[in-house]
């Protein structure tokens, strides 16, 4: 078990089922209609939850953010790969989507903060499930739920212990591997997204490591100006993930030949 905490991440915990929630904490002194949308959540769950003072909030989250509202919850939930392909195959037969199959693998990203907010952008861009490694990233802890406003309850995540394996998996299933890469010859605006496909992005300062690169069908770039070195690893996975989902509102593209 563990804290969440901020109400984002509490509120998007009860919306998304995924965690068992064996109590809640709000603040004495605070209420509002949002944190009685809270209580009501409670109610109907037959969750038991206390008014305690401030103190007691900080000293459960371990942090001043808890927004009036703590919760104590099951660990987070990791999902297999099969799972999320063959879901994502089968909304897309029954026609309740209209476009394939988009994942994005994160190599080496160790700062929570953008952990958090990859996975915030990929949950609101559409992504079907995002792919960290075991070891050298972030773990999914209540401090990236709350960096992610929550949408890493909602997030279908998958821990790989070899990150290449699973690009050679995925490309058996039929999907395209485009690894972001600031030296890359080739712009994102430059290609066809519109495939089955997996946006990898590497690490803050070093980027892709150099086996995962060799392994990625297409390396692309992001065109920028000014002095600066390159894009924040966040920032530059969301420019990708919006093109992808730019692309994707014109229409469908063929799958791996």
């Amino acid at each position: 078990m563990e804290i969440l905490y901020g109400y984002h991440p509490v509120t998007e915990a009860l919306k998304a089922g995924k965690r068992t929630i064996a109590e809640l904490w709000l603040a004495r002194d605070k209420s509002s209609p949002r944190m009685e949308k809270i209580v009501e959540k409670a109610h109907a769950g037959d969750i038991p939850f206390s008014r305690v003072p401030p103190a007691r909030l900080f000293a459960l989250a371990g942090s001043e953010r808890h927004q009036g509202v703590c919760a104590r919850v099951s660990s987070f939930h990791y999902v297999g790969l099969d799972e999320v392909l063959k879901g994502a195959a089968a909304a897309l037969e029954k026609a309740a989507r209209t476009s394939p199959v988009c994942l994005l693998l994160l190599d080496s990203i160790q700062d929570p903060h953008n952990l958090g907010a990859l996975i915030r952008t990929a949950y609101c861009a559409g992504v079907d499930g995002v792919v960290i490694p075991k070891d050298r990233c972030a773990a999914p802890s209540p401090a990236v739920s709350r960096i992610s406003a929550g949408a890493l309850e909602h997030t279908r995540l998958i821990r790989a212990t070899n990150l290449v394996k699973i690009i050679s998996a995925l490309k058996s299933k039929g999907l395209w591997v485009a690894g972001l890469d600031r030296a890359a010859g080739d712009t994102l605006f430059s290609m066809d997204f519109k495939v089955p496909l997996a946006i990898v992005v590497g690490s803050e300062e070093k980027g892709l490591r150099p086996l995962v690169k060799k392994n990625c069908d297409m390396l692309v770039g992001i065109p920028q100006m000014g002095n600066v070195d390159s894009l924040n690893a966040s920032v530059a996975g969301g420019i990708v993930m919006y093109e992808v989902f730019r692309q994707r509102r014109s229409g469908m593209g063929k799958g791996r030949n």
